[in-house]
């Protein structure tokens, strides 16, 4: 039997379908992502969470004419499935295939491009600012979770939009989950609310519930006329929304179809700024996403009858050498508290909010408010560790200029996913943090070749006075077991192999990388110099003279953006010691948004990999 799914080709199929049969898409688009990411991974719990929802937006609004925007842009699946890309999933976060995230090159139904939290509501008012100087007509709709919502940018965005009084349509998809569950003054209003009382009407005049008390009567309302307010916080809920301006509609199910549809289209006939409360269970219509959501956010291959991924078991990632470490640190120091910025799990300090609950905090997601609240604790005596994904520390770089590095405060940050972070592409790519901390005054930053190095810098990181970035990359620690690590000293890198023919100076990551390619040169008879760099600022400055006394060539490796990455403060050493007699070539990623692939399809598209290493060794030695 024909299903109903293969014959969605565009959003306008779903006007010809019933709500029943509609409820039988549904489930198919069910079956069919648990089929799909079950091969391919990628971000599952969040998109079996709407898929009613997306059904009814695109039952109700005419795509591209009307304008959708989802907030992150993870739980965008169902409306790519439903905007003819579903013969296109099995390239799902794929080299060359679909991206995870809307993207505007793959279809005019993706209207703005997005991959960090709290984004939608401000393009969505941008949007529609722009429609209404264009004096044009259609619906703009931004669709943000209650996880989304704890961002800053988001109640910014509110703010602005409810004293605009223009015609936009905010959806909050309240799954009471980001990526781990929601913490928060936010998260506990909207929890008040999702068990309070039903409200599918435009604001009620508190007015008219007074006249209708039994022996009050018109007189005594006007009487009570000053009370309007106080009443009104009592018996409406999403009092908050409407004291911003916007009229605030729900909270209905987001898993019923027909409620949705029938509300959706009362929506769009009203005016100003509107806030659709919709409750949504993540992971729904699987058993072990719905009860695990946390472990469904983002999943590699996997059984679907078991749940269990079918990806090969890692020995310990950087994530979990950093949280064990920390724990560690933490038993002997009590003044070391962690801040996560809701993301204990993949940052590797789940152990650590178990192990010291009171020195262990989630501000949510708002990584801005996370690195002043840090500097706030260092200030008052505190050694705080900001645990944080390197693109998603890029949202705070005024926070930790201005109230981090200013103050010369004691402040860690374990800059986890730094470099390649493969599947999840540009959004997500940890290739700009040296750069952007590099130009920063009293920063430290260091980058571990492997486990014992990363957890040696994490015990000297509390000996510096002053702001410090550790950076290291997703996925498994190696054991460079071949290497004694030396003990850490401030600015100073570490001789890995001596040859005659060149040197190499690897960040991080690429010491693994570079140490294969020099093992293998040295059986064609090449002697390349291996240095692990340790330090990126303060650079190793007389390491780097000392080279350009020794060699003639010198490659620097980093997997980092190029501009104003470790190989270009390299080349200011040269130029301010004024050095010309050596031959310096930078390996890096160039000056462009690296897509979606496996890290280790990137490396070797950059020439990164050990192959590419070696290729660009030989070119320059024998050009001389």
């Amino acid at each position: 039997m024909k299903k109903l799914l293969d014959s969605i080709i565009s959003p306008k199929d779903l006007k010809k379908l019933s709500i029943d049969k509609l409820n039988i898409l549904a489930k198919e688009i069910r079956t069919f992502l648990i089929n799909s990411l079950s091969k391919t991974g990628g971000h599952l719990a969040s998109n079996l969470g709407v898929v009613e929802l997306t059904i009814a937006l695109h039952y109700c609004f005419n795509s591209p004419k009307d304008k959708i925007i989802w907030d992150v842009g993870h739980q965008s699946y169902v409306h790519k499935i439903l905007t003819g890309r579903k013969e296109k999933f099995n390239t799902l976060r794929q080299k060359g295939g679909l991206s995870g995230f809307p993207k505007r090159e793959e279809s005019i139904h993706d209207i703005f491009e997005t991959g960090h939290s709290s984004t939608s509501i401000s393009a969505a008012l941008g949007i529609a600012a722009a429609r209404d100087l264009n004096n044009e007509k259609f619906s703009v709709v931004s669709i943000i979770g209650d996880g989304s919502l704890t961002g800053g940018m988001a109640f910014e965005a509110l703010n602005d939009a409810g004293r605009t009084n223009t015609n936009l349509i905010v959806i909050l998809n309240d799954n009471q989950m980001s990526i781990s569950p929601n913490v928060g003054g936010l998260s506990k209003y909207l929890s008040t609310i999702r068990t309070g009382p039903i409200y599918l009407e435009v604001k009620e005049d508190i007015d008219h519930i007074l006249k209708k008390i039994p022996g009050i009567g018109k007189s005594v309302a006007k009487t009570v006329r000053k009370t309007k307010e106080s009443i009104r916080y009592l018996l409406v809920p999403g009092t908050l929304f409407e004291e911003l301006g916007f009229t605030y509609v729900g909270p209905i199910n987001g898993h019923n179809i027909g409620e949705l549809i029938k509300v959706l289209n009362r929506v769009k006939r009203m005016k100003g700024p509107i806030l659709l409360h919709v409750k949504t269970v993540k992971g729904k219509g699987y058993k072990y996403a719905e009860k695990f959501p946390c472990n469904y956010h983002g999943v590699s291959p996997f059984n679907i009858e078991s749940g269990k991924s079918i990806k090969k078991k890692i020995k310990e990632t950087y994530s979990e050498v950093f949280g064990n470490t920390l724990i560690n640190l933490a038993n002997i120091n009590k003044k070391i508290v962690a801040i996560t910025a809701a993301m204990p799990e993949g940052t590797g300090l789940k152990k650590f909010e178990e192990k010291f609950p009171k020195r262990f905090f989630d501000v949510g997601i708002a990584e801005q408010h996370a690195v002043t609240f840090a500097a706030g604790l260092a200030v008052s005596g505190f050694h705080p560790v900001f645990a944080v994904y390197s693109s998603f520390l890029q949202r705070a770089y005024d926070q930790i200029i201005h109230d981090v590095c200013l103050q010369k405060l004691p402040v860690i940050f374990a800059i986890d996913r730094a470099g390649i972070v493969g599947p999840d592409g540009e959004t997500h790519q940890g290739i700009f943090d040296l750069s952007y901390l590099s130009h920063m005054p009293n920063m430290t930053i260091m980058a571990p070749k492997d486990k014992f190095e990363l957890e040696e810098m994490l015990k000297y990181a509390f000996t510096i006075k002053g702001p410090v970035a550790i950076r290291y990359p997703k996925g498994e620690a190696p054991v460079l077991s071949e290497f004694n690590t030396n003990p850490i000293k401030y600015n100073k890198s570490e001789l890995l192999y001596e040859g005659k023919d060149g040197a190499i100076i690897a960040v991080g990551k690429m010491v693994e990388i570079a140490k294969k390619a020099v093992e293998e040169l040295k059986n064609k008879n090449i002697e390349i110099s291996l240095i692990n760099a340790r330090f990126i600022k303060p650079i190793d400055e007389e390491m780097i003279i000392n080279i350009a006394k020794k060699y003639k060539v010198l490659f620097t490796i980093e997997d980092n953006i190029i501009n104003g990455g470790y190989g270009s403060n390299v080349l200011q050493i040269l130029s301010k010691n004024k050095i010309k007699n050596i031959n310096v070539n930078i390996l890096g990623f160039p000056d462009k948004f690296i897509n979606h692939g496996t890290p280790d399809e990137i490396y070797k598209e950059y020439g990164l990999d050990k192959n590419g290493i070696m290729q660009k060794v030989e070119e320059v030695l024998k050009k001389g």
